[in-house]
């Protein structure tokens, strides 16, 4: 089991290029980042409560903070709507896109029929037909009577 382990975490760092040292310098970087947005934060109050008094300089940070949110969440809506309406047109395209003619999917088809015998093939396909045909009529006679009407039953 940890052949297979190795090997999805193998494909996994090929793809992204990630590693666990990687992944503990980006935590150290993250975290001296948020200490030295911290003292920014710090040192702009003091300088804005030296300019104007500490209620005015308060004020203002909290301004900045207040202005960066709703930014934040114009983008995350701006940003929302852009994915919804790609995922909506990826969709579009692939229920509109005939997948049946994709390059691999034909090789492998007439791979397949190359393996088998094409007259064998064509025989299983006719037997595919009738099958479902069949189950198509089965499946018609099955209906089941409205909920206002009574079942007739044969006494």
């Amino acid at each position: 089991m940890s052949g297979w382990l190795r090997y999805f975490s193998l494909r996994a760092q090929a793809s992204t290029g990630l590693s666990s040292g990687i992944a503990i310098s980006a935590i150290v970087a993250l975290a001296a980042a948020v200490v030295a947005a911290i003292f920014f934060i710090v040192a702009a109050y003091v300088w804005l409560a030296d300019l104007y008094d500490s209620l005015t300089a308060a004020l203002i940070v909290a301004g900045v903070f207040v202005l960066i949110a709703i930014i934040a969440v114009i983008v995350c809506v701006a940003m929302r709507r852009r994915n919804m309406e790609r995922a909506r047109l990826e969709l579009a395209a692939r229920s509109s896109n005939a997948n049946w003619l994709d390059p691999k999917l034909v090789t492998m088809g007439y791979q397949i029929g190359q393996a088998i015998g094409w007259r064998r093939l064509a025989s299983l396909a006719a037997v595919a037909v009738l099958v479902a045909a069949v189950s198509k009529e089965w499946i018609g006679q099955r209906e089941e009577p409205a909920a206002d009407e009574e079942p007739v039953t044969e006494d």
